[in-house]
């Protein structure tokens, strides 16, 4: 089976990551202390290039399209709401490699825990956003 996949819904999930990555990380919401904790900032020597926003939005792309397959996959399985195989499964998938992976990397590198749950928190709310647009705007004739 090839999973069916609204692409104007992907497009649109990518784009969503951006906007949650401005809002999460501004100043005001939770851009300050991630600044603190990870000591990078506009007058670090750390500050981002190019670079980082350009892995981003392939990197939200690529879960956008991943989780828009999934949902597809797990909608033919278990039936029920695009909508709700879309939130379904994008926490699971949220749980099952994103808290797994980051929590263990987070671990052995060291990194402050409250650094891994405002992370974990950016990653969560994302995965949501990016659900719920592939939820509600499935692929033509589901």
């Amino acid at each position: 089976m090839i999973p069916e996949v609204n692409y104007w819904a992907v497009i649109v999930a990518t784009l969503s990551t951006v906007v949650v990555g401005v809002v999460w990380y501004t100043p005001k919401v939770f851009g300050g202390r991630w600044t603190e904790l990870t000591r990078v900032g506009p007058k670090s020597p750390n500050q981002p290039t190019v670079w980082p926003f350009v892995v981003a939005i392939v990197g939200g792309f690529v879960t956008a399209w991943v989780l828009a397959g999934a949902t597809y996959i797990s909608w033919e399985f278990y039936e029920g709401t695009f909508l709700m195989a879309a939130i379904v499964t994008g926490v699971l998938l949220w749980i099952g490699f994103t808290v797994a992976r980051i929590a263990m990397h987070d671990a052995f590198e060291g990194r402050p825990a409250a650094l891994t749950i405002l992370n974990l928190g950016h990653e969560l709310v994302t995965i949501l956003v990016i659900a719920v647009i592939i939820g509600v705007w499935p692929p033509a004739g589901v």
